[in-house]
């Protein structure tokens, strides 16, 4: 995370928004015209106040931040960089699926094993196990003199 003025407001973290356009344009090294138009893009999205000001968080600056470097050093036009977004956004959305999915398996599991245990566990006291065993008889009728 970026040190800024000394941290964040307490309670805050990287997702809070709490820099005024003229804040994030400084912190992210852009103009305050070139966030508007990002924002209209939709390739930065801050967020808004009752006023309809924007307020930046930290990872709108390092967003913010990551726009000029695919422009400037990549070479990526803003419609790419739009996308490019848009695939990192999908890729944690979908991170985040398979680790709620992941963790539902293992509550699941565990689970199956506990009714398991609890079968195991109602079996009769009384009734003794038998080893099974199977055997082939080979029938050789005896030849008829």
């Amino acid at each position: 995370m970026i040190e800024v003025f000394g941290g964040l407001p307490q309670g805050a973290d990287e997702e809070t928004p709490v820099f005024v356009i003229s804040v994030a344009a400084q912190l992210s090294g852009l103009h305050a015209q070139t966030l508007r138009s990002y924002d209209r893009l939709g390739l930065v999205s801050p967020g808004r106040t009752a006023g309809g000001g924007r307020r930046y968080s930290m990872r709108d600056i390092a967003l913010l931040r990551e726009v000029q470097r695919l422009s400037q050093e990549e070479g990526v036009n803003l419609a790419g960089i739009k996308r490019i977004i848009e695939l990192e956004n999908q890729v944690e959305a979908l991170r985040s699926r398979i680790a709620e999915l992941t963790e539902e398996i293992a509550t699941a599991y565990a689970a199956a094993e506990q009714a398991a245990a609890a079968v195991h566990r109602s079996y009769r006291k009384d009734l003794v196990p038998m080893r099974q065993e199977t055997a082939l008889v080979v029938w050789k009728p005896r030849r008829r003199r």
